[in-house]
């Protein structure tokens, strides 16, 4: 059996910590140390759904076996969670789903790790500049205090079918023709490192409810898509079952929760299992 990719829509903010701090933030999310894109590491996606496992109540999939021990190697390997799409504010429509030419190309070449067939172009787009996938209502558009000049509306929207195929939510996907821009890797790049949310947290004395703790901690926001691949490693005695098997329970309980601050209800994702990505985007038709 081929790698399959793992859609992850957040339904609430995110916290990936980095444990350390950066910029005056004491709890930064984690990030790629070369693009400074977030990233959720592949060790703690794993532990995330090998705890999400231990909570289902059938007893499907075997934990040890599919995710391994300190002393046993695990089946399936579990890939870095990259970021996708970065919702941004604007002064039109609330908010823009971005991203930038390098994100697509990293796609492209992870869809060719699942050996998947399906193909797409990206556009071409300057500083300053973004591309749209539907007709725009003007020359401009703002994203936080930055204007950008519409450089041109997509022709080829297979792209839009592909990122469609990792969002399960029928009606996200229906919005996202009108919501997704495509910027410089630069200006994005701007986004990914100062767009995030900032969130002030304290901690009261328990009598006196004064403050004793006062720290800032970063997290993504909702709508953020990420992706990770699911890949049956070689060689492994029943790599492919349980491979299988971790899908089928994925596709019949997708929510599962990654990072820190679980008891504030952050963390959750909404997943969608693809194994065939032109399959299910029905990217001919689309």
């Amino acid at each position: 059996m081929k790698a399959s990719i793992l859609g992850m829509l957040a339904e609430t903010p995110i916290h990936p910590g980095a444990g350390q701090s950066l910029r005056g933030i004491d709890q930064p999310v984690a990030r790629e140390s070369v693009t400074g894109y977030p990233v959720i590491a592949g060790s703690g996606m794993k532990g995330a759904l090998r705890d999400w496992a231990r909570a289902q109540v059938a007893k499907e999939i075997d934990i040890q076996a599919t995710f391994g021990e300190s002393d046993q190697a695990g089946s399936v390997s579990v890939t870095d969670a990259r970021l996708l799409l970065l919702p941004i504010r604007t002064l039109t429509g609330v908010y823009k789903w971005v991203t930038c030419p390098y994100i697509l190309e990293r796609l492209w070449r992870d869809l060719r790790l699942m050996k998947e067939e399906s193909k797409f172009s990206i556009p071409q787009v300057g500083k300053g500049e973004f591309v749209s996938f539907t007709d725009t209502d003007g020359k401009h558009l703002f994203l936080e205090e930055h204007v950008f000049q519409h450089r041109e509306k997509s022709s080829d929207l297979t792209i839009l079918s592909v990122i469609k195929a990792l969002i399960r939510h029928q009606e996200v996907k229906e919005r996202l023709k009108n919501q997704l821009i495509l910027i410089h890797d630069e200006d994005f790049a701007h986004f990914a490192a100062y767009g995030l949310s900032i969130r002030a947290r304290n901690q009261l004395h328990n009598q006196t409810k004064m403050s004793e703790n006062l720290w800032y901690e970063e997290t993504l926001a909702p709508d953020t898509l990420m992706y990770s691949l699911l890949i049956p490693r070689a060689g492994i005695e029943d790599g492919n079952k349980a491979h299988a098997t971790l899908l089928k329970k994925l596709e019949q309980t997708p929510y599962v929760q990654v990072g820190g601050n679980e008891t504030l209800g952050q963390g959750w994702f909404h997943t969608q299992v693809v194994k065939e990505v032109a399959d299910h985007a029905n990217i001919k038709n689309d």
